[in-house]
């Protein structure tokens, strides 16, 4: 069992039977003494896609998800259907464009470190690794007297993610993303 104050974005838990995926969180922290912490949280229905939304104390438990975490390598896209290969049987399975929706902007052709979520025999999830590397495609140029503290300008990377990223960054160059919170992390 998880306590509500433990779950991660990302994490997998058991919500009536199926499995679900926590998509976001926000804690709520009283203002008053004695009263509890709230933590709002938004669950995607593995099966159906659905979203659920749960408000509840940080004690509330939440039954571990039951599911195969299998080694998956990204290999196309093609008219919105996404191929990936079982890194360990070498089978090969498509989803489409809805059942990656959460991660497809980390999606990289040949990308190998990826997680697929399988459950009776089906694939449910893919979940990406914790940090990938892209190249930024488009950007502001940089501004002199621009510093690693300074502001931050928008930068679309080569899938189509828009990060926040310092005004150093140029156009052309990698860029280290934390999949988790989608943002900037470092310099590649």
């Amino acid at each position: 069992m998880l306590r509500a104050c433990d779950l991660k974005r990302g994490g997998f838990v058991e919500i009536n039977g199926v499995p679900h995926q926590l998509d976001s969180l926000q804690v709520t922290n009283p203002s008053a003494r004695g009263a509890a912490t709230l933590y709002h949280f938004r669950f995607r229905n593995l099966v159906t896609k659905a979203k659920l939304d749960q408000t509840v104390k940080g004690d509330a438990l939440y039954r571990e998800a039951d599911f195969e975490v299998r080694p998956t390598q990204f290999l196309y896209e093609n008219q919105g259907v996404y191929s990936f290969m079982d890194q360990e049987s070498y089978d090969q399975f498509e989803l489409t464009e809805d059942d990656v929706a959460s991660v497809k902007c980390y999606l990289l052709p040949d990308m190998e470190d990826l997680k697929a979520i399988v459950s009776d025999g089906k694939v449910l999830a893919i979940q990406p690794p914790q940090k990938v590397t892209l190249e930024v495609t488009v950007c502001d140029p940089v501004m002199k007297g621009a510093s690693a503290t300074g502001r931050g300008k928008p930068a679309t990377c080569e899938t189509g993610l828009v990060v926040t990223v310092p005004e150093y960054i140029v156009m052309g160059e990698k860029i280290v993303v934390d999949t988790a919170t989608g943002e900037f992390c470092a310099r590649a």
